[in-house]
């Protein structure tokens, strides 16, 4: 069998049973890397090698938990949650939870729209807004599996269509520029149409998933006097104004620079400076905001070293070339295979902007000599590149959801971010994608 479609197998296969990802991501590399050839010294190798590459990302997610900590002892979170929490109450005497419900599930889509491009900061916002709102949510009885799916439709479908922020990057630098520079004349501003079929299939996977799968009220445990505390939360005035300068501080470092932990440093800094952390409680404060952050930032790691195993395996061109081999000339087999294989390759690697230049340099040239039009053909990348972003356990938009939402301890990587965005949103993409290469 190919190293990449055992090792993932083996890794989707382990997390599905309860193993740890981080275990189910070395010990499918271990079986990828011995499948595809390289002895066990090599393999290790390997995913030594491509630990590094995941290192920047972990010590970014460990930033973004200690600002996210500092925030959250200025109170304003708190008091946010307070004020819905209040709303609450006051709308179950007159009927209209639902009205306040799907209010909060558009507020929770905007702040995900805007975290990939009016605010370019990724997920960085999730740590610092989501944890506060538990409380606000469980006293609404909301599924979290729906604001898991509503965050992962934000952070993916607004850069796989938005040619601004994140989307300009993925877009127009990523998928355009390797398209061109593997022989396809094609008008970059093109991008988001041929992208718009597949990302209308996320969309109406958005849908089910919010009016038909988790629908039902669902209960968690919630402390009856948190909701009393989340209720009596006043502000200080001095605390705000530190937490709004120290936001707007390291959102300006993150454009700036193009660092997220220098950002996140500069915005903790703010806040000891603003009195809101005590300079005694930083460290305490700090070490919180780690052991918050710190699975996801292992988990980081660990997806950078397993595909650092697949690449290593030189597997990847090799599955390419069974599905030109399979197909036989046939544009409808060939385009769901292409897009097939994109799962396969971005479950792995859990990043669509890491997979699209591997992609690319093979995709490229297969359709071409199978007659794809540019647009087409553009549409089958892109496709195959965004398929396993949403759903890899090692993606941060599965990962980021997961890590606001589970702050207490009540909300599955595997059961309740991956599966349901794998369900509603991979298996729509392919379906439409697969349309996208037939009709244009």
């Amino acid at each position: 069998m190919n190293a990449v479609i055992l090792a993932v197998t083996v890794m989707l296969a382990l997390s599905l049973m309860r193993v740890n990802v981080v275990l189910a991501l070395f010990l499918g590399a271990l079986t990828g890397g011995l499948s595809g050839g390289l002895d066990i010294h090599e393999t290790i190798t390997a995913f030594s090698e491509g630990l590094g590459g995941g290192a920047g990302i972990a010590l970014s997610y460990a930033m973004l938990g200690a600002f996210a900590v500092a925030i959250s002892r200025s109170g304003v979170p708190e008091w946010m949650a307070g004020k819905i929490i209040k709303k609450v109450k006051s709308d179950a005497r007159t009927n209209g939870r639902n009205s306040l419900k799907y209010g909060v599930f558009v507020m929770v889509l905007l702040m995900a729209f805007a975290s990939q491009n009016l605010v370019p900061v990724h997920i960085a916002f999730i740590p610092v807004l989501i944890p506060p709102l538990l409380s606000a949510f469980s006293a609404m009885n909301i599924d979290r599996r729906q604001i898991a799916c509503l965050l992962t439709f934000g952070l993916t479908a607004t850069y796989m269509l938005v040619p601004v922020g994140f989307g300009n990057i993925y877009l127009m630098q990523i998928l355009g520029g390797n398209l061109q520079k593997n022989g396809l004349d094609i008008d970059l501003s093109l991008m988001p149409s041929a992208m718009m079929i597949p990302v209308s299939g996320m969309f109406l996977g958005l849908l089910f998933a919010l009016f038909v799968s988790y629908r039902k009220p669902r209960s968690y445990h919630v402390e009856q006097s948190q909701l009393v505390q989340d209720e009596e939360v006043t502000l200080n005035k001095a605390s705000v104004v530190s937490v709004v300068l120290a936001v707007a501080s390291a959102l300006g470092i993150q454009l700036s620079t193009g660092s997220m932990a220098l950002g996140a440093a500069t915005g903790f800094i703010i806040m000891i400076l603003g009195r809101v952390v005590c300079w005694r409680e930083a460290d305490d404060v700090f070490a919180q905001g780690l052991r918050m952050m710190a699975a996801c930032g292992f988990i980081m790691i660990s997806a950078a070293g397993f595909a650092e195993v697949l690449r290593t395996t030189g597997d990847i061109p090799v599955l390419v070339n069974m599905v030109e081999n399979l197909v036989g000339g046939s544009q409808p087999l060939a385009a769901f295979m292409m897009l097939l294989v994109g799962l396969l390759i971005t479950m792995g690697i859990g990043s669509s902007f890491s997979t699209v230049p591997i992609i690319a340099t093979l995709y490229v040239p297969l359709a071409m000599a199978l007659g794809f039009s540019p647009l087409a053909t553009a549409a089958l990348v892109g496709t195959a590149g965004g398929l396993g972003d949403a759903g890899s356990p090692a993606s941060d938009s599965t990962i980021g959801p997961t890590a606001g939402l589970n702050a207490d301890g009540q909300h599955d990587h595997i059961r309740d971010s991956v599966l349901p965005t794998f369900l509603h949103y991979n298996l729509p993409m392919i379906i439409f994608g697969w349309i996208a290469a037939m009709v244009l």
